[in-house]
């Protein structure tokens, strides 16, 4: 007893106690900057460390020496009558509660920071006309949120990568039906794949606390998984465990794993969650993988692979319903309008046999519905199913970023281009580096006219996708719609023949050889819809003909033949055209609404055509569907070059010529180019033709353009 009352006499518990809640202080701000400086980890635990080293010696200290009004002695040299250490200990307990004070101040901060912090970086737009059911809420607790890195493959044979990428995946997929857990889309986390990143800057690059990384080692069939669960902020192994089985278990597996980690996370979900009940012979199963993998790949040679090694995985099971989705997929993006040579009618028509039969085998396979809803976008273009099916696979499926890429392209097909704008900025928080996202929520943006907020988005993505043909590609249509010719040339030339088979970058290659007026070069890469109009440019209008009816039965676009149509006084043809595929302009609209932004250019000229021909019923009904087109696009937002060149042409057509120069005016200041030296070419703009304003602001865009050309020819 004497011992401890000495202890508290020289105050060596006080000491202790400061000491504790100083060096706690110290760890917290230390931690704090060594975050901010994207410090390794090593730095914070030799901090630690010291601070742990320290506490022994500052008791010892305490016991061994004493403060005197002459400074500090050894105890055993102090006279107890003269001693202070009262007044000290009274100074001490000040101390500690100045440093519990900080502390606490400290703890409430961070907390506030930390919350702040979980709000997505781009806050999504705010609209009215969002449904509740097709635009996800944000999931705000960090805490669970989890990534699944790509598994490393230890087998002896590397081919077997691929099944170890797809274990990956299913056990992403798995994760991403419970409900109020985020889990970080498969291309961002597959792209930390072979490098050796820091766990904690891989977690604040996909917005996530929890990694799950493991390897596969398969041989013959046998099949061993470890998989291990790690905190990103700390780096604790909160769970690992090894997996011996056969490869008929591979789903049991799969669903062992997944248990597991949400037991971990305590999201007290797992009594809630589908077992995996669908299972298939394992080699039908190992092909349905490596297939998968190989669609991701997007290229034609990837997908004709794909569909031979889906084709091989039905003979051996012709019951499993995610082979005949994805090969129904494969199908779909082997058309000649994504990123194969298949006519597009053959290549829709074949993936819906094989959509249907997956869906008769497993009615609320989310694979399956999302591929019936890319059907119904680009088969027979039925809007209202698409989306349809596309939220009903995404409720059972979260994480399919690419149904929510479709669904957002659906939403902006029927002009609902806020909440298009804002599905895809929550896909991009969900999966930053999924190409697709990223390139169609630059789109948007630009639609918006916020040129430099998609500017600064695409150079953020730069620094984890070096030299990638896709970014290339969605920097050139930014640069199209920005007025910047030359730089868009430049880029959308290396993306083409990185990847010449490439629809969409084909068709923005074809944008920018048309505002630089090269259309030799327009008519070899631009698809056939657009390649028309190059030709009628050249003075080859039977040639434009042919291209343009050909492209029109294949169900593409007919602005631009409509207008090579106008501006070669085709109006009979035009009008026979539109009326021998399309009984009335209702059902035109319903097919091509005419309201993704970008005006309603071939509305514009279907009443051009029936205004020549002196059908002033037509003419007015075509006016007003036009109107009602712009009408709805101003209401959502919309400001970009096309979409004002579009209200100036309504404008013209209404003999409102001054309203028709001021769209001009802001047409050309956003970056529009018209030719001026064909003769043929925009016939619906001669009636401002003289007009000073007009001819000024006409003036200054040739200017830009003789600038933008002489850069081009630079450049080549």
């Amino acid at each position: 007893m004497s011992f401890f009352n000495e202890l508290k006499r020289r105050n060596v518990f006080r000491v202790a106690i400061a000491y504790t809640v100083a060096a706690w202080l110290l760890l917290q701000i230390v931690d704090l900057v060594l975050e901010n400086i994207n410090s390794p980890d090593w730095v914070m635990q030799v901090f630690m460390l010291a601070m742990a080293v320290g506490l022994p010696i500052a008791i010892i200290i305490a016991w061994a020496f004493e403060m005197t009004p002459e400074g500090i002695k050894r105890e055993k040299d102090v006279d107890r009558s003269a001693s202070i250490t009262r007044e000290t200990g009274k100074h001490l307990n000040r101390g500690i509660i100045i440093i519990l004070v900080m502390l606490v101040v400290f703890l409430l901060t961070d907390k506030f920071r930390e919350n702040g912090s979980t709000q997505p970086v781009t806050e999504p737009a705010k609209t009215e006309s969002a449904p509740d059911e097709v635009v996800q809420a944000d999931i705000e607790d960090i805490s669970k949120s989890i990534a699944v890195l790509p598994f490393v493959n230890m087998s002896s044979d590397p081919e077997q990568e691929y099944f170890a990428d797809g274990i990956s995946e299913e056990l992403l997929n798995a994760l991403a039906k419970v409900k109020g857990l985020k889990v970080a889309g498969r291309t961002s986390s597959f792209a930390f794949k072979g490098k050796n990143e820091d766990l904690n800057s891989i977690g604040k690059v996909l917005r996530v606390s929890h990694i799950l990384e493991g390897s596969v080692r398969k041989s013959g069939n046998r099949i061993r998984i470890t998989a291990q669960l790690i905190k990103v902020h700390d780096g604790f192994h909160m769970w690992s465990e090894t997996y011996d089985r056969e490869m008929s278990d591979i789903f049991v597996i799969q669903d062992e794993i997944s248990a597991a980690i949400l037991v971990q996370l305590k999201t007290q979900l797992l009594g809630d969650q589908q077992r995996l009940t669908i299972q298939t012979d394992p080699r039908a199963y190992d092909l349905y993988l490596l297939a998968k993998q190989r669609i991701y790949d997007r290229t034609e040679a990837s997908l004709k692979m794909a569909v031979k090694l889906l084709e091989e995985a039905i003979s051996i099971d012709g019951k499993y319903a995610p082979t005949y989705a994805q090969l129904g997929i494969a199908n779909i993006f082997l058309s000649e309008q994504n990123y194969g040579t298949l006519p597009h009618m053959q290549a829709t028509e074949t993936a819906r046999e094989y959509l249907e039969t997956a869906l008769q085998l497993a009615p609320q396979n989310a694979e399956a519905l999302a591929g019936m809803g890319l059907f119904h976008m680009q088969g027979d273009r039925d809007h209202e199913k698409a989306i349809s099916l596309l939220q009903q696979a995404l409720t059972i499926n979260p994480n399919l970023v690419n149904a929510s890429t479709w669904l957002a392209n659906e939403l902006n097909q029927i002009g609902k281009l806020q909440a298009s704008l804002q599905l895809r900025e929550q896909t991009f928080q969900r999966d930053p580096l999924h190409r697709p996202t990223f390139g169609n929520l630059q789109q948007s943006y630009m639609v918006f006219g916020q040129n430099e907020k998609a500017l600064e988005m695409l150079e953020g993505l730069q620094v984890y996708l070096p030299g990638d043909e896709d970014l290339l590609g969605d920097f050139g249509q930014a640069y199209v719609m920005s007025g910047q010719l030359a730089e868009a040339a430049h880029n959308l030339h290396e993306a083409y023949d990185n990847e010449p088979l490439n629809a969409v970058t084909r068709v923005w290659y074809g944008f920018a050889l048309y505002g630089g007026l090269q259309y030799e070069r327009m008519a070899e890469v631009a698809p056939g819809f657009l390649a028309a109009l190059a030709l009628s440019r050249l003075g080859r209008p039977e040639e434009a003909l042919i291209l343009g009816n050909r492209a029109i039965g294949n169900g593409e676009n007919p602005n631009f033949y409509f207008q090579a149509l106008i501006e070669n006084g085709r109006f009979e043809h035009l009008i026979e055209t539109l009326e021998s595929r399309w009984p009335d302009l209702g059902a035109f609209s319903r097919d091509r609404p005419g309201r993704t932004g970008y005006g309603y250019g071939a509305m514009s000229y279907i009443a051009y055509a029936y205004r020549e021909l002196d059908k002033q019923e037509k003419f007015e009904d075509a006016m007003q569907r036009f109107k009602a087109s712009l009408d709805a696009q101003s209401a959502e937002g919309v400001d970009n070059w096309v979409f004002n060149f579009s209200r100036a042409q309504y404008a013209i057509l209404a003999n409102d010529y001054d309203t028709a120069i001021s769209q001009m005016e802001k047409a050309f200041e956003q970056g529009l180019y018209l030719d001026t030296v064909t003769e043929t070419a925009w016939p619906i703009l001669k009636p401002l033709n003289g007009d000073p304003r007009y001819e000024a602001a006409k003036a200054g865009m040739l200017a830009r353009l003789n600038t933008e050309l002489e850069k081009m020819g630079q450049d080549s």
